[in-house]
Order: C-alpha cells, then sequence, then structure tokens
C-alpha cells in the first residue's frame, strides 16, 4: 500500500504501518500531554497506543497463522489508524475455512482478554470497567477493556467486520457463495442505519462506525456482483479448492 513504511518481519509476514498512523501517535501524545502538562504523561499515552495496536498486529497474525493453515499465504500486515489490514492472496473458498479464518483474529483478543481477566482476579486488583476512559485507570485493565472492545466490534455481523465474514460463511453452507455475500451485506448495511439514527442522538462517534460499515458492505456486495458475473465464486456450497 501507499505511504506505508515496513517496521519488521515475523512469521516470514511482512508489517507496515500507514504514515497516517504517524498523526494518530501525535495525536494521542498531545492530548496526554494536555492533560498531565508533562512529558512523562504523553510518552505513557503514546506506549498505550503502541500497545494496543500490538494487540491489533496479534489479531491480524491470528488470520494470516489461519490462514496458512489452509495454504493461503499473507502478503503483509498493514497497521492503519482505524486498525489493521492482513492482506490474504486469496480467500478460502471452502466457507468453513473462511469462518474459522474470520474467528481467528477475535479468539487471540479473547486469550489476551482472558489472560488479563486471571490476572486480576488472582491479584484482586480488578476496578469496574465503568471508571475507565482512555487516559486514567490501570495501564494494563484499559488493555483489558480495549480487547474487549476489539472482540465485540469485530463480531458485529457485518461488513467489513469479521462478524460478517462469519456470517456470510455460514450462509454460504446452504446457498451460493454470491447469494450469501448480498444477504450478509444488505444485513450489515441495517446495521449501519441502526447505528447511524441512534449516533444522531447519542453518539456521533456512532455516525463515523455507521459509514464505515456501509462503506464497506458496500464494497463486498459490489465485489460479489463482479465476482458471480465472471464465475470466481464457487459453484455451489462448501467447494473446496
Amino acid at each position: 500500500m501507499k505511504w506505508s513504511f515496513k517496521i519488521g518481519r515475523f512469521a516470514g509476514i511482512d508489517v507496515f504501518m500507514h504514515f497516517t498512523f504517524i498523526l494518530l501517535i501525535s495525536w494521542v501524545a498531545l492530548v496526554h500531554w494536555r492533560q498531565g502538562q508533562s512529558l512523562t504523561a504523553a510518552m505513557a499515552g503514546v506506549f498505550f497506543i503502541l500497545t494496543v495496536f500490538m494487540c491489533v498486529v496479534l489479531h491480524e497474525f491470528g488470520h494470516a497463522m489461519m490462514a496458512r493453515r489452509y495454504g493461503i499465504k499473507t502478503r503483509d500486515i498493514i497497521l492503519l489508524p482505524i486498525g489493521g489490514v492482513a492482506r490474504l492472496e486469496k480467500l478460502p473458498t471452502n466457507p468453513i475455512q473462511e469462518m474459522w479464518v474470520a474467528l481467528a483474529g477475535p479468539a487471540v483478543n479473547v486469550v489476551i482478554a482472558f489472560a488479563l481477566f486471571v490476572y486480576f482476579r488472582v491479584t484482586a486488583s480488578l476496578e469496574p470497567l465503568q471508571t475507565l476512559t482512555i487516559t486514567t485507570g490501570p495501564f494494563l485493565e484499559r488493555i483489558l477493556a480495549v480487547n474487549i472492545f476489539m472482540l465485540v466490534f469485530n463480531m458485529i455481523p457485518a461488513f467489513p467486520m469479521d462478524g460478517g465474514r462469519v456470517l456470510r460463511a455460514l450462509l454460504a453452507t446452504r446457498q451460493e457463495y454470491g447469494r450469501a455475500t448480498q444477504i450478509a451485506a444488505t444485513i450489515g448495511q441495517g446495521i449501519a442505519v441502526l447505528f447511524g439514527f441512534v449516533g444522531m442522538f447519542y453518539d456521533p462517534f456512532l455516525l463515523f462506525i455507521a459509514l464505515f460499515v456501509w462503506i464497506g458492505a458496500a464494497q463486498e456486495a459490489s465485489i460479489a456482483q463482479f465476482k458471480s458475473a465472471i464465475g470466481g465464486y464457487p459453484g455451489s456450497a462448501g467447494h473446496d479448492q
């Protein structure tokens, strides 16, 4: 992807960071500095956001490692301000395999959140999650909250989230792949409308999510129409490549 630079190679997969990620880090540092009025506060904010994106990288490697199990290579992983993208060379044509590839990323967040929860239970140091904010609260507990959020958000049954791909895979076990994609995309756009409606009255951030989901669902539907037209989808559900 243009405007990205390589930050490392792990398990044979290159990891890139988009230059706009630098803007996010700078913004986080500024917010923490204004609240704490110190370089230490700014550095703490940067460390937090970098740790969050380490969880994002692990999430994407979950997808990549499961895809590798099915013989599918990952071109690279790109970090963006809105998250990460594991660019697979192709998607599994077997719906069950696609489902497991989609679930592998959120499963990583489950493992991280569970490990942190066990730690807090053992140390009896867990504070109510509602007392946390992005900038205040115990560091590890904020990481726990972020992983729970990532899990819930990614499992929304709408493209381009993992939940949308899980839904499409389940539908594709019973009907033609292109049709399954169209249905999943329509459901995703319905969820986007709901988010947008709620966002107008309660949280403007939901409007951004609604736009993100709507565009992702529309793109997936367009790809489905194109592949169906040229015969790019398997002819029957469950066809393995």
